[in-house]
């Protein structure tokens, strides 16, 4: 079993093998500038897009810093996105329930898209499958895209007030350590 080859977009050329098809998840919350950047890297380098969305279960477990967005909210916001991208035929909405989900199943997959956050999870991932005797993903990695102060844009900093989804600063903040509801940001 060879080697996946690890992809950072650094070099163009890197780019230029094209997969049949590619994962991609998260949660998705406050589908912001970094999201679409992760999103639209993996229909760059993928002929299909498999994108796990994580569950309000699997949320809860995550232990995220912020009230997140109901699995519903997220997945319309998702499948808008994706209709505004004319991308709906190349992708498919998979339920994340955990941090592997098809990903240890599903031999279609050919790539994993990930942030350099996340990239760690996807050596895992190539770690578990090789236990279950299964090809190594390639693992495509995108740098953290930053807003205005060059600090990474999260769904956190947007949660507390500090930026939008567009990594744009706000003036009003959030009390430090209180992170607004979603309900209070719409």
């Amino acid at each position: 079993m060879g080697m996946p080859l690890i992809f950072t977009g650094k070099r163009e050329n890197e780019m230029r093998r094209k997969f049949r098809k590619v994962a991609v998840g998260g949660t998705f919350d406050e589908l912001h500038k970094g999201h679409r950047a992760l999103l639209m890297k993996a229909f760059e380098v993928g002929e299909k897009v498999l994108i796990g969305l994580c569950t309000d279960e699997f949320v809860k477990k995550m232990g995220k810093p912020h009230v997140t967005a109901s699995y519903e909210k997220r997945l319309k916001e998702l499948e808008d996105f994706l209709r505004r991208n004319n991308l709906v035929e190349r992708a498919e909405i998979v339920p994340l329930n955990d941090p592997y989900g098809v990903t240890l199943s599903e031999g279609c997959i050919e790539a994993l898209i990930v942030s350099k956050e996340t990239e760690a999870r996807a050596r895992e991932i190539n770690l578990k499958r090789a236990e279950l005797g299964l090809q190594p993903l390639h693992i495509v990695v995108i740098d953290m895209v930053p807003a205005e102060n060059h600090v990474e844009i999260s769904t956190t900093r947007i949660r507390r007030g500090e930026i939008d989804r567009e990594g744009k600063l706000l003036r009003r903040k959030v009390e430090p350590g209180k992170v607004r509801s979603f309900e209070e940001q719409v």
